[in-house]
């Protein structure tokens, strides 16, 4: 797996497509690794004239592990962010999106279009406002512009994200099925081996509780970027599922109508996963962006 340096860490990286293809860097959401992008997916969207890029979030996966930070009490910050109170974190979404960037430096890549799923989205909006000439199109999925006036997740997913993480392949994996039970599709299938095969890979290429936490300190610590959207003058696309419950339909609303001329596209039945049964219809919708941008 190529590494690339990138705002003072390393990056891991894989590319799809060819190399002269519209440049399509893709960010991946909390404890999410970057083969939560399915290869299959991935390979769609390279098949319609991307170069795709998909990239491991420093903490996560084999990027850089800032264990100099040492573990964050994630409870309390979640309770100083409900109380509207400063939240400190080592690293926020704008280092993160920062990340990003450096990335982009190191293959070469002037600007590219940028999609982000769930936390993903938050480190691309970032990415959009602090770097606007490195963005060619914006496609925000499952996300969310951090309003705190937004409806929060329903009590069930808040829940079952904040399970204790336990040691050993199998418990996670376990785990891994509870969580995509919980926060899912109601709409669609639950395709279990799918979940327990790529839980399975995600344990084997990393483990590593405590980057998770700051990945979650991080977003509590980032505020609202509605003021920022609003300056945003590229092509965008935002793609909501209607029955998320973990970042509820609200959000992806909020989005779309923080910047300006955003289009929309609500999923009924998704939740907050991207089921295969979805996926040409975003392939489709976020190709179009990409040729027209």
């Amino acid at each position: 797996m190529p590494t690339a340096p990138a705002n003072g860490i390393e990056i891991a990286y894989e590319t799809f497509g060819p190399p002269d293809g519209r440049p399509l860097l893709l960010i991946m959401g909390l404890a999410a690794q970057m083969i939560l992008w399915d290869d299959d997916l991935c390979a769609a969207l390279a098949a319609r004239g991307h170069r795709v890029i998909r990239f491991d979030n420093r903490d996560v996966g084999l990027s850089t592990k800032c264990d100099w930070a040492g573990m964050p009490d994630a409870a309390a910050a979640m309770q100083a962010a409900l109380l509207g109170e400063r939240v400190d974190a080592p690293y926020t979404l704008p280092d993160m999106a920062a990340d990003a960037v450096g990335l982009l430096d190191a293959l070469g890549i002037a600007a590219a279009h940028v999609v982000g799923a769930s936390m993903g989205g938050m480190i691309a909006q970032a990415m959009v406002i602090a770097h606007p000439t490195r963005v060619l199109s914006l496609t925000s999925i499952m996300s969310s512009t951090g309003d705190r006036s937004l409806p929060p997740a329903r009590p069930e997913a808040a829940a079952v994200l904040l399970l204790p993480v336990v040691a050993g392949r199998a418990a996670n994996v376990e785990r891994a099925v509870q969580v995509f039970r919980t926060i899912g599709s109601p709409g669609f299938p639950f395709d279990e081996a799918r979940v327990r095969e790529l839980a399975a890979r995600s344990y084997d290429r990393c483990f590593h509780p405590a980057g998770v936490a700051r990945q979650l300190v991080a977003i509590l610590a980032s505020g609202s970027r509605r003021k920022g959207l609003a300056a945003v003058r590229v092509p965008t696309l935002v793609i909501h599922g209607r029955d998320d419950p973990l970042v509820p339909v609200e959000a992806g609303l909020d989005t779309a109508e923080a910047v300006p001329g955003a289009e929309l596209l609500v999923v009924d039945g998704m939740g907050h996963d991207l089921p295969r049964a979805v996926w040409p219809s975003i392939v489709d919708r976020i190709s179009a962006l990409t040729a027209r941008a």
